[in-house]
């Protein structure tokens, strides 16, 4: 099984450095012309089954990816939704500094540790249910199928921190830029290897990728 892992394209709150969390924001125009480049990118190649995040930022980014002809194999699983921030959606880094400073600190220093205030997730929350989505999304599929899965920054990181055997407490160890593409080969999920990471090179140059600035 081969599985196409990608983040949804940019979005003005990400321009911004906004958190998102469960915020249905869009696609920019930059982020919608960055899904094009994918959809450019896995032109031709064969792709048996698509599942996204709904919210519209994943939606369309798969879309994109999949192309007109091939856009109605999508299905959507609410197990890839984006980690949920609670009161801080919306919020710029330096406004939650001054309003949730120990808690941001935390995200930043033990992000396995921390619960999203106001009804927000844990880290382990998220992975536990992506996880579900993806044995979901693989469920019958055969060594030489391809499935694309389009998600979040957070629930990426969660599903890779788990195929590479990385606590979540080292989730920052890497990073999801906008519409980036992971490729991952292994029999079944449980034995997955990771070929490619946060490989961009359908829209940003080696060198050019911007710093990641809100989750």
């Amino acid at each position: 099984m081969r599985l196409l892992l990608a983040r949804h394209g940019e979005t003005p709150w990400n321009a911004e450095g906004r958190y998102q969390g469960r915020e249905d924001i869009p696609l920019s125009a930059k982020g919608e012309a960055q899904a094009r480049a994918l959809g450019e990118r896995l032109r031709g190649l064969r792709i048996d089954r698509a599942v996204a995040s709904p919210l519209s930022r994943a939606r369309r980014t798969a879309e994109f990816a999949l192309g007109p002809e091939r856009a109605a194999m999508l299905t959507l699983d609410e197990g890839l939704l984006e980690i949920a921030h609670g009161s801080w959606e919306g919020l710029l880094a330096a406004e939650i500094r001054e309003r949730d400073p120990e808690r941001l600190r935390a995200w930043r220093e033990t992000p396995h540790e921390v619960l999203m205030p106001d009804g927000g997730e844990s880290l382990p929350q998220v992975a536990a249910r992506a996880w579900d989505a993806l044995l979901r999304a693989s469920d019958g599929l055969g060594a030489d199928d391809t499935l694309l899965v389009v998600a979040h920054d957070a629930v990426n990181r969660v599903l890779l921190c788990r195929v590479l055997g990385l606590p979540l407490a080292q989730l920052w160890r890497f990073r999801q830029a906008p519409t980036t593409l992971n490729l991952l080969e292994g029999p079944d999920p449980e034995a997955l290897e990771v070929v490619r990471l946060n490989d961009c090179a359908h829209h940003t140059p080696l060198f050019g990728e911007a710093v990641h600035r809100a989750l």
